[in-house]
């Protein structure tokens, strides 16, 4: 089976954030601003998610990718379970689980219990990892008789990303040092490889890593551009797909490691563990493409840092307003980097366009630029399975039903349904299918056939 659906995250989508038992995470307490909502109420699926369920139905998805969120399930993150989340969760499968929707669940999407982000500092600390597992063996073990596919972590290499890593990891407070980049990806791929080892030692479920693959070219044809590319690819998405697929890190990474004394407290036995395991599919979120410049990059500077002084925009390729490039012929090299060196199944499970969109409130949004992108890329991801020969499981949309941007901001919406309301005004949120929506139930019921 192909699977076609949609993907979300806990807090860009519930709402309910003092409700039910759950307690803080870091997006609990973000102030809002000019162009970013709160967290507390996003589109209060909470309490509503029986009517998008019914549009995902209609649609003709097979799947949905939720994630659940570990301050809904466990107060603090560390303390007591708490049965009115899981409750929640449990409905919300169910009522999945009717719609001939196959559930896939995430059990992290940046959203670290605030209590464990400032006692611990997050995923810095070893005794979160030692939560965060304990957390996840209690959420499996209660629903792996309904959920068959899971993931850990969202988009797990952003955590050996500097500019990106401290944000989404806990981290409150420190010096953000290179040493400490790398224990909290080195502890977050602890955690992943001792939760997979849990579901596959206590369950019939499959499960695999995911990261957030981001095409990246040589800036020009200069031989350093083209080491700069392929060091930053083997850093930041390769090195991960070594643990997934074979159970090691890169020899290139650990030497590096090695030779600049880097501390990323990795022990013997967390190594045997990387061994030990076995995944089932390497998931991944494509979005766009950029290129990189090696004439940016400081001499010495460690490849994870590549992209921070040397990314530039790709004259080639069309952009969104918020400059992400436009390119799904990257897509279909992805497909292959993966599928060719590892031989194992790959699931897109994140790929969309955010625009500024309005409703008038009558008529439907003409989003032909949605079809245009979701056509090119489905087409590429064809013929990457047609042409190529690469397994591909499923295609998953990125919050095909309007939803807060990573950011929070409102204003930037992925959807081929609208969405009403704004950062800051609720409206009535009502739901409106935009012209894509026809166009993808088109697509769905033929297959992929008729774009």
């Amino acid at each position: 089976m192909f699977y076609w659906g949609n993907s979300v995250s806990s807090m860009q989508t519930e709402g309910g954030w003092n409700e039910g038992g759950k307690s803080l995470s870091v997006y609990d307490i973000v102030e809002p601003a000019e162009n970013r909502s709160d967290w507390h109420f996003a589109n209060d699926n909470y309490h509503h998610y029986e009517e998008d369920l019914d549009l995902m139905k209609d649609l003709g998805m097979n799947m949905y990718r939720i994630q659940m969120s570990w301050s809904r399930c466990v107060k603090d993150g560390c303390g007591e379970f708490n049965e009115e989340g899981f409750a929640y969760y449990d409905r919300l499968l169910d009522a999945m689980i009717e719609r001939g929707l196959e559930p896939m669940v995430c059990l992290y999407h940046f959203d670290m219990p605030l209590y464990l982000a400032e006692k611990y500092n997050g995923f810095l600390s070893r005794e979160v990892v030692e939560y965060f597992v304990r957390y996840g063996e209690e959420v499996i073990r209660r629903f792996h008789h309904k959920v068959k596919y899971w993931l850990t972590f969202n988009e797990q290499n952003l955590y050996w990303n500097p500019d990106i890593a401290f944000r989404i990891a806990g981290y409150l407070n420190g010096d953000k040092t290179e040493d400490e980049l790398y224990q909290i990806g080195h502890h977050v791929m602890l955690a992943h490889v001792r939760i997979v080892n849990y579901v596959h030692e206590h369950t019939d479920a499959k499960i695999g890593g995911m990261l957030a693959y981001a095409e990246t070219y040589p800036a020009t044809c200069d031989p350093k551009d083209i080491q700069a590319a392929r060091k930053a690819d083997e850093f930041m998405n390769r090195t991960l797909l070594d643990v997934f697929a074979r159970g090691e890190y890169s020899r290139e990474m650990m030497q590096w490691v090695k030779v600049k004394g880097i501390d990323m407290d990795c022990t013997e036995e967390d190594l045997e563990l990387f061994r030990e395991h076995h995944e089932d599919y390497l998931a991944f979120s494509y979005y766009s493409s950029s290129t990189v410049s090696a004439a940016e990059i400081p001499e010495g500077t460690t490849p994870n840092y590549y992209m921070h002084y040397g990314k530039k925009d790709n004259p080639y390729l069309a952009t969104t307003e918020w400059n992400w490039q436009i390119d799904p012929d990257g897509f279909r090299d992805v497909l292959n980097k993966i599928y060719q060196t590892y031989h194992m199944p790959v699931f897109p499970i994140e790929n969309g366009i955010g625009v500024q969109e309005e409703w008038d409130g009558v008529n439907e949004i003409q989003d032909d630029y949605r079809i245009d992108y979701h056509r090119r890329h489905i087409q590429a991801m064809k013929d990457a399975m047609n042409i190529d020969g690469v397994e591909v499981l499923g295609y998953l949309g990125w919050g095909l039903i309007d939803i807060l941007s990573s950011q929070g901001d409102m204003r930037k919406r992925y959807g081929v349904v609208f969405v009403n309301r704004t950062n800051h005004d609720l409206r009535d949120m009502k739901r409106v299918p935009k012209k894509s929506y026809h166009w993808l139930k088109t697509v769905i019921a033929s297959n992929g056939e008729e774009l």
